[in-house]
């Protein structure tokens, strides 16, 4: 087994052995919060030369065996004081708990596991060698947080150690509240101040933790994102969502300032997966919640990574969530350890914002908080119905649902509701045959368009996406005149306007190709058409939500990552941030989740239909019945 010298700037979560290559520190501190860590490296360069000789490490680098027995060598055992805060208990780090307690115990070592949390652990209170009223003390500051604590910590960790000017007691800090850029814990009043009137409100959610530490940029940076939009924002910070006084404190603020869209960046779920979902006290005010995440990734593995997340991000901060019913959008942060600090002997890893993906973010929020706010009267929206196979008799084929006859009633009910819609198909035949007048996935060739989309405005809305969209289709697919839906300098576009709903047939993902074999293709890049069709409905109609009308379409198929889109990811790039409603077949939730996850996608289920006996029915029955008479 070879062992390696952790690199100074970078992040190992512990696959190998390594040697932390630190030197020996009076006080050794380890924990897998890398927000606990910075806080306390904060709290070192506030001290200054009244701090003690400190080091900090991540438990998470320390996971080998080797690692850990090389640190318990070189550092504890030449300590005099050793701190470790453990999240998930001793079984969470059992050869650590082992090695450091008999290195503790064999050197005369004082000792301390706390838990990572805010509940008594008597395991780890056991296999400490300090007593337990310093025990108690030294978890109440990390507990409570924020630089005060912290320095007040490391004040305490070197009284243990000489017994001269103990600090004061831990001061407490409120389990949720708000938080303004530049101003700190402050109040709805104060914040008001920066509000712009009669702007729509966009909450952002986001953990406690990054009070405690300092570790704020990426909730700036998306603050002033959502006010650059013209929304205005309310950061809460909180403990946990299942926190009683925390839940109490969002009500009273969501009652003061109802918000029209919530961004959450916290992780986990507040529902059970094996009961029912009851909502969150984010869902009781009717807002959309949209997903946020800060990666547990640097910016360059995810870049990297076709998946996007790992196996931990992916847990804790979608499939979680996913169970009360979050809309999943984008990561807008990821840890990033450029900076090493030599006074505590570790890299300081801390979210730095992606300020692509803090925009793309603040662009759906809006969108979701501009379609709350406008009335019907005056909304845009599309409805897409999908083709599979591509051919005219297979328009509008949704897996268990009518979809003819399902959009015309989701149009009697826009009609009802306010929308400004001219006069459309009385059933799902008539909308059929008046979607095959027109261009389908089998030509255009004598077909009525109705729908053009100029050439000129194509390529101007095209230049605009990411040169590697641009450069791979083109390769593909060749020049935009070259597609067969370009007509006399226009795309004919499968598209049918009535007032301001328009309805779509969902393009094709490439011409001459088996669309069997290439509708869940993962490197099959579309053509112009297939752009053009989207960017339409973006661009030039104006269009406030687009609903794909029923499983499944092939959007959400498009190459890109797994989830956690870049801009250059093809469904980002196609769909952009609009808001999307997905009525889909409740029986397959696995291909669900991929609209749910890629092209952040609102669920709307629907039931399987009703079982019969697969033999003569309706009017084939009677005829039976007469022949058999």
């Amino acid at each position: 087994m070879h062992l390696l010298l952790a690199q100074k700037g970078s992040i190992n979560e512990g696959d190998e052995a390594v040697d932390l290559g630190q030197t020996r520190g009076e006080i050794v501190f380890l924990s897998a919060a890398d927000t606990e860590l910075s806080s306390l490296a904060e709290a070192v360069g506030q001290l200054k030369t009244k701090a003690p000789d400190l080091r900090l490490a991540n438990i998470m680098q320390l996971s080998h065996p080797m690692s850990v027995d090389v640190y318990a060598a070189n550092i504890i055992a030449k300590a005099k004081l050793v701190v470790v805060r453990l999240l998930g208990g001793r079984r969470y780090w059992e050869y650590g708990v082992e090695t450091l307690a008999a290195t503790a115990e064999a050197n005369g070592i004082p000792l301390a596991f706390l838990p990572g949390d805010d509940k008594p652990d008597p395991d780890l209170s056991g296999a400490s060698t300090l007593a337990g009223e310093h025990l108690e003390t030294l978890w109440s500051y990390l507990l409570e947080g924020g630089p005060q604590n912290s320095e007040n910590f490391l004040r305490y960790c070197g009284w243990l150690i000489d017994r001269s000017d103990e600090p004061p007691a831990p001061v407490p800090l409120l389990k949720a509240g708000l938080w303004w850029p530049g101003e700190g814990i402050t109040g709805l009043d104060r914040i008001r101040t920066h509000w712009k009137t009669d702007q729509p409100v966009a909450a952002i959610t986001f953990y406690r933790a990054l009070v405690q530490s300092g570790g704020l940029e990426p909730i700036e940076a998306m603050a002033e994102a959502l006010a650059e939009r013209g929304l205005n924002a309310l950061p809460l910070f909180v403990s946990s969502l299942k926190d009683p006084v925390t839940i109490e404190t969002l009500r009273g603020v969501f009652a003061d300032a109802p918000p029209d869209v919530i961004l959450n960046a916290t992780g986990f779920a507040v529902s059970s997966p094996a009961g029912p979902t009851k909502g969150t006290v984010l869902d009781e005010i009717g807002a959309l919640v949209l997903q946020t995440v800060l990666s547990g990734s640097s910016h360059e593995a995810w870049q990297a990574s076709p998946q996007g997340f790992t196996a931990r991000d992916l847990a804790m901060n979608v499939a979680l969530p996913e169970v009360d019913g979050r809309v999943f959008t984008r990561a807008f942060a990821f840890k990033d350890a450029s900076a090493y600090d030599g006074r505590v002997e570790t890299n300081i890893v801390q979210h730095k914002s992606a300020p692509d993906r803090v925009a793309f973010i603040a662009d759906l929020a809006r969108n979701w908080a501009m379609l709350r706010k406008t009335p019907a009267s005056q909304c845009k929206v599309a409805l897409v119905v999908a083709n599979y196979p591509n051919r005219d008799g297979r328009i509008g084929n949704g897996v268990g649902l009518d979809m003819p006859a399902g959009t015309v009633r989701v149009l009697s009910a826009l009609g009802a509701a306010g929308y400004r819609l001219a006069e459309f198909p009385a059933n799902g035949d008539d909308l059929v045959r008046h979607l095959q007048e027109g261009p389908t996935n089998s030509g255009n060739d004598g077909r009525v368009i109705r729908v053009r989309y100029r050439l000129d405005d194509y390529k101007a809305a095209f230049a605009g996406l990411p040169e590697k969209i641009r450069t791979e289709i083109e390769a593909k697919w060749g020049a935009p005149e070259e597609d067969p839906y370009h007509l006399d300098g226009d795309f004919a576009l499968p598209l049918s306007a009535f007032g301001n709903i328009i309805i779509g047939i969902q393009p094709a993902r490439g011409y001459n190709i088996d669309p069997v074999e290439t509708y869940h293709s993962p490197d099959l890049v579309p053509p112009h058409g297939y752009l053009a069709f989207y960017l339409y409905l973006r661009e030039e109609f104006g269009v406030q939500a687009i609903i794909h009308m029923g499983k499944h379409g092939n959007l959400e198929w498009l190459p890109g990552k797994a989830l956690a889109l870049t801009e250059a990811c093809y469904p980002e790039a196609v769909f952009g941030p609009v808001p999307h409603l997905y009525p889909f077949i409740v029986n397959d939730p696995g291909e669900g989740s991929q609209a749910k996850r890629r092209t952040s996608a609102v669920i709307i289920d629907h039931l399987t239909p009703p079982l019969t006996r697969a033999e003569s029915y309706g009017p084939l029955r009677d005829l039976e019945a007469m022949v058999d008479e």
